[in-house]
C-alpha cells in the first residue's frame, strides 16, 4: 500500500472516530480488505470497532453481528481504545439477556402438589444458574469501565450502582434458591408448608423488584442520545427535500424567537399558527414530516406531547345524524396536547358528493374546536394529500382555509432518481444488505418502470422493491444447505430483477407479431420504419448526440375489420420493446368512456381514462364521434382535455385515433391542437379476397382443424366474387360458422376420429351462404349510415 493511500484510509478512520463523517458497511469492508493486504491489524481492529459502535448506537442492543465484529477486533488488537468503551456496554447487554430477561416460574397454591414440587425444583435450578453467572460477572467487573466517552455520558450515580445491584440480585437469588429447597424438604404428598410457599413468593417479588431497579439504572445508558435527539438533525438526515428543510428550519427559528419574546413579556396579538398543510405525491415523506413537526412543537414547549394521532375520513365521518360530531370530537380530545394528522383530507368533502354526506359536518366540528372553546390552542392540525386535490378542497372550504395561512403550506416534491437510489441503498443497509454496482443498475431500471404517473410511491415504492428483493433472495436460497456470507448480506442483480408474472398467451415478440400479420404491407413497413427511427434516436441520446423529437401519436384510418385495434396493441408492444413505453399496454376507449352527461364531469372522466393508459397506448375508436356542432355536447371538452393531457404526460402516453378516413380528416381540421400532434396517419385498406381466405384458414388451424383440398379452393373462389368489404371479422366469423356446419353434418351421420378434424367443401358452402350474405347486408347498411 502506498504511503498516500495508507494516510488517506487512516484519515477516514480518524474522522469516523470523531463522528465527522460516516461510511457504509460496504466501504468499511473495502478499508479492511486494503489494510489486511498490507498487514495493518490495528487499523482493521479500529474499523471493526467503529462498525460495532455505529450499529449499537442505531439498535441499542448487541446482536450477533456486533459481537462478531468485536471479537474480530479483539483478536487483531485488544488495545484499541474504543473496545475499552464498548466492553461495559456488551457486559450490560449480556446481563440483560442472561439474567434480567429470565422469567421466574410462579408458584401457585391452587396447583396440584406434584406441580408445586416441580415448580420449586425449576426455581432452584434457575437460581443456581443465575448465581453462577453473576459470580463470574462480578469477579471480572471493573466499575471504572463505565465511562463511555463516545456517548458523552457524564458522571451518573445510577451507573455506579450497577455492580451493587448485581450483588443484591445475587443475594436475592440465593434466598430464593434456599426457599425453594426448604419447600421441597417439607413437602410430603399433599401436605406442604404454607410458610415456605409465602417465603418463595416474597423472594420472587424481591428478585423482580431488583431487576426493575437494574432496568431503570441501565436504561439511563442505553437511552443516552435518544431523549435529547434534535428533530432538526433528524430532518437534516432525511434524503433530499432541500427546500422543505430550509422552510422547516426557518419556521423553527421563528417559533423559537416567538417563545423567547413572550418570555421577555412582549405581547403577541397574532401568534403564528401551528396548523399546517403538507402536499405531495405518495411516498414523499408527509407523515414523517408531520412527526418531526410534532417533536419540534414539543421541544419548544408549544405542545405538551410529541405524539401524532393519524386519522382519515373513516374515523371522522359517521353514517347518521349526530355520529360525525361525536366521532370527530372523540379524536380531537385524544389529540389534545399533540398533533392531529388527517391524511387525504379532501376525502371529507369532494365535489359531487351526495347532500346527505356528513363530511362537511366533520370539517365544521374541526374548525370550531380549532378556533374556540376549551380545545382551541391545545392541539395542532396537519392536513395532507395530493397538491391539486388539496388546493380544490381548501378553495371549497373558506372557513378551513383561513386557519391555514399560505406560509404554513409546505409542498414535498417528488424525489430525483439519485435520491431514490440513495433511499434504496439506505433501506438495504438498514436491513444489513448492500447493493452491488450491477444491482444498482437493475434497481434504477425498476424505478424508472414504476415512474408512470402521480400515483408512483416515491420512497415507499423503492422501499417495497428492496424489501421484495430481500424476500425473493431468501425464498430462493433459504432451503440450501450451505449459505455464504454474500447470501446473507449482498443483493445481486438477479435478486432485484422484477419477478416474472403470468406469461402472455402469445410468446412472440411484438415485431414478430407484426411480421406475421396478414396483409397490410404498407402499414407494417411504416411501423418498422418508425421503430427503427426510435432505436436510432435512443442510440444517439446514449452517445450524447442531438436527437430529433419523436412523434408517436398516430391516426389509424380505414373501414371496420381491417385490423386497427389489433395493430394498436402490437404498436404498444413494439414501443415497449424499444424502450419508449414503460408498460406497453393498450387501452381501448370510445365516446362513452370519455364524455359524461353533466357539466364538469367530462374532463375528469377523460383524465381518468388517460391515467389508465399512462405508460402505454390510448386507442380511441371512432374518435370523430367526439366531434359535434352542438354547443351543449361535451365531446369538444373531451378533445380539449385530451390535448392538455397529451402535453402534460408527453412521452409517457401515446394516443391513437381510429375511424373512417374522411370523418377522421374532418376531426383533425376542426381541432388545430389535434392536427399539430397527429402528424402521421396509417391507412388500413380493406383486405383482399386472398387475405380473407388466409385469415379464415389460420383460424381453422388455430383450433386443430384442416380443410380438404376442394374446401380450400371453394373458399378462395367464393371470397373472390362475394361482397365482403374486406372485413377480417367476417373471415373469422366464417371460420366459426364452418365449425358449426361440420358439427351439424357429423351429428346427422356416422363419424370417425378423422372426421372430427376435417372440414369439407359442403361445410364451407353452407357457411358462406349464411355468413357472407348477412355480412354483405350489414355492410351495405353501415356504408349507407356513414355516408
Amino acid at each position: 500500500m502506498q504511503i498516500n493511500e495508507q494516510n488517506n484510509i487512516y484519515d477516514i478512520i480518524d474522522r469516523w472516530e470523531k463522528e465527522e463523517n460516516n461510511i457504509t458497511v460496504k466501504r468499511a469492508y473495502e478499508c479492511i480488505r486494503t489494510l489486511e493486504e498490507n498487514e495493518q491489524p490495528s487499523g482493521c481492529a479500529r474499523v471493526y470497532a467503529l462498525m460495532a459502535r455505529d450499529r449499537w448506537k442505531h439498535q441499542r442492543r448487541f446482536d450477533p453481528m456486533i459481537r462478531n465484529w468485536l471479537q474480530k477486533a479483539e483478536e487483531l488488537d485488544d488495545s484499541v481504545p474504543l473496545l475499552q468503551q464498548l466492553r461495559p456496554m456488551e457486559r450490560i447487554d449480556s446481563i440483560q439477556e442472561n439474567i434480567l430477561d429470565t422469567q421466574l416460574t410462579p408458584l401457585r397454591e391452587t396447583d396440584p402438589a406434584s406441580a408445586r414440587y416441580r415448580v420449586a425444583e425449576q426455581l432452584r435450578e434457575q437460581c443456581r444458574q443465575m448465581i453462577q453467572y453473576l459470580d463470574d460477572t462480578l469477579d471480572t467487573w471493573n466499575p471504572e469501565e463505565l465511562t463511555v466517552d463516545f456517548l458523552n455520558v457524564v458522571e451518573n450515580e445510577h451507573l455506579r450502582e450497577l455492580p451493587f445491584l448485581l450483588e443484591n440480585i445475587k443475594q436475592a437469588c440465593e434466598r430464593l434458591a434456599s426457599s425453594a429447597q426448604a419447600y421441597m424438604d417439607t413437602a410430603s404428598g399433599s401436605f406442604y408448608s404454607p410458610e415456605a410457599v409465602r417465603e418463595i413468593k416474597e423472594a420472587i417479588s424481591h428478585v423482580e423488584q431488583l431487576k426493575e431497579k437494574w432496568n431503570e439504572a441501565s436504561s439511563s445508558l442505553t437511552k443516552v442520545g435518544e431523549e435529547y435527539a434534535d428533530p432538526l438533525e433528524e430532518l437534516n438526515d432525511m434524503i433530499g427535500l432541500h427546500g422543505v428543510k430550509s422552510r422547516v428550519h426557518n419556521m423553527y427559528h421563528y417559533l423559537q424567537y416567538q417563545k423567547r419574546r413572550k418570555e421577555q413579556g412582549y405581547q403577541w396579538k397574532d401568534e403564528r399558527s401551528l396548523h399546517m398543510i403538507l402536499t405531495g405525491n405518495p411516498g414523499t415523506g408527509k407523515t414523517m414530516l408531520a412527526r418531526l413537526l410534532a417533536k419540534i412543537y414539543h421541544q419548544l414547549g408549544l405542545l405538551q406531547r410529541d405524539e401524532v394521532l393519524e386519522t382519515d375520513r373513516s374515523r371522522l365521518v359517521g353514517s347518521y345524524v349526530g355520529q360525525t360530531e361525536e366521532k370527530t370530537m372523540a379524536l380531537i380530545k385524544e389529540a389534545v396536547g399533540g398533533v392531529l394528522f388527517i391524511d387525504e383530507a379532501y376525502s371529507l368533502k369532494r365535489e359531487g358528493m351526495a347532500g346527505n354526506d356528513f363530511g362537511q359536518t366533520a370539517i365544521d366540528t374541526l374548525v370550531s374546536a380549532m378556533t374556540s372553546g376549551e380545545y382551541a390552542g391545545t392541539f395542532a392540525v396537519i392536513l395532507a394529500g395530493y397538491p391539486e386535490e388539496m388546493r380544490q378542497f381548501l378553495h371549497a372550504n373558506p372557513g378551513l382555509r383561513s386557519r391555514f395561512p399560505e406560509s404554513n403550506h409546505i409542498h414535498l416534491p417528488d424525489y430525483s432518481m439519485d435520491e431514490l437510489m440513495e433511499i434504496g441503498e439506505k433501506v438495504a443497509l438498514e436491513n444489513d444488505f448492500f447493493l452491488s454496482e450491477e444491482s444498482k443498475r437493475v434497481l434504477e431500471e425498476r424505478i424508472e418502470k414504476e415512474q408512470v404517473d402521480e400515483t408512483f410511491g416515491n420512497g415507499r415504492t423503492v422501499k417495497n422493491i428492496v424489501l421484495d428483493s430481500i424476500f425473493q433472495k431468501g425464498a430462493a436460497i433459504g432451503n440450501q444447505d450451505y449459505i455464504g456470507i454474500d447470501d446473507f448480506s449482498l443483493l445481486t442483480a438477479d435478486d432485484i430483477q422484477e419477478p416474472e408474472g403470468e406469461q402472455p398467451k402469445d410468446k412472440r415478440s411484438a415485431v414478430q407479431q407484426l411480421d406475421d400479420f396478414i396483409g397490410l404491407d404498407h402499414v407494417k413497413q411504416e411501423m418498422k420504419k418508425l421503430a427503427s427511427f426510435i432505436r436510432v434516436q435512443q442510440q444517439r441520446r446514449e452517445e450524447g448526440a442531438p436527437t430529433v423529437p419523436i412523434q408517436l401519436h398516430t391516426v389509424f384510418s380505414g373501414p371496420p375489420g381491417t385490423g386497427k385495434t389489433t395493430l394498436a396493441q402490437v404498436y404498444a408492444g413494439i414501443l415497449k420493446e424499444y424502450g419508449f413505453l414503460k408498460r406497453g399496454h393498450c387501452i381501448v376507449a370510445g365516446r362513452s368512456d370519455l364524455v359524461a352527461e353533466y357539466v364538469g364531469q367530462t374532463a375528469a372522466k377523460t383524465k381518468r381514462k388517460v391515467r389508465e393508459a399512462l405508460g402505454g397506448v390510448l386507442f380511441i375508436d371512432e374518435a370523430y364521434a367526439l366531434m359535434s356542432s352542438s354547443r351543449s355536447d361535451f365531446g369538444r371538452e373531451a378533445l380539449d382535455t385530451l390535448v392538455e393531457e397529451m402535453t402534460k404526460h408527453d412521452e409517457n402516453l401515446v394516443v391513437v385515433l381510429s375511424g373512417y378516413p374522411e370523418p377522421m380528416q374532418q376531426l383533425l381540421e376542426m381541432n388545430p391542437g389535434l392536427e399539430s400532434r397527429f402528424k402521421k396517419t396509417f391507412y388500413f385498406p380493406p383486405y383482399t379476397p386472398e387475405d380473407l381466405a388466409e385469415i379464415t384458414e389460420r383460424s381453422v388451424e388455430r383450433f386443430g382443424y384442416h380443410f380438404e383440398p376442394e374446401a380450400r379452393e371453394l373458399l378462395k373462389s367464393r371470397y373472390a366474387v362475394s361482397n365482403t368489404d374486406g372485413n377480417a371479422r367476417l373471415a373469422e366469423d366464417v371460420a366459426e360458422e364452418i365449425f358449426q356446419q361440420q358439427a351439424f353434418r357429423l351429428f346427422q351421420s356416422e363419424q370417425s376420429d378423422e372426421d372430427l378434424h376435417e372440414l369439407t367443401a359442403e361445410d364451407v358452402k353452407h357457411a358462406l351462404e349464411v355468413r357472407v350474405k348477412s355480412e354483405g347486408e350489414e355492410g351495405h347498411e353501415e356504408r349507407s349510415y356513414t355516408n
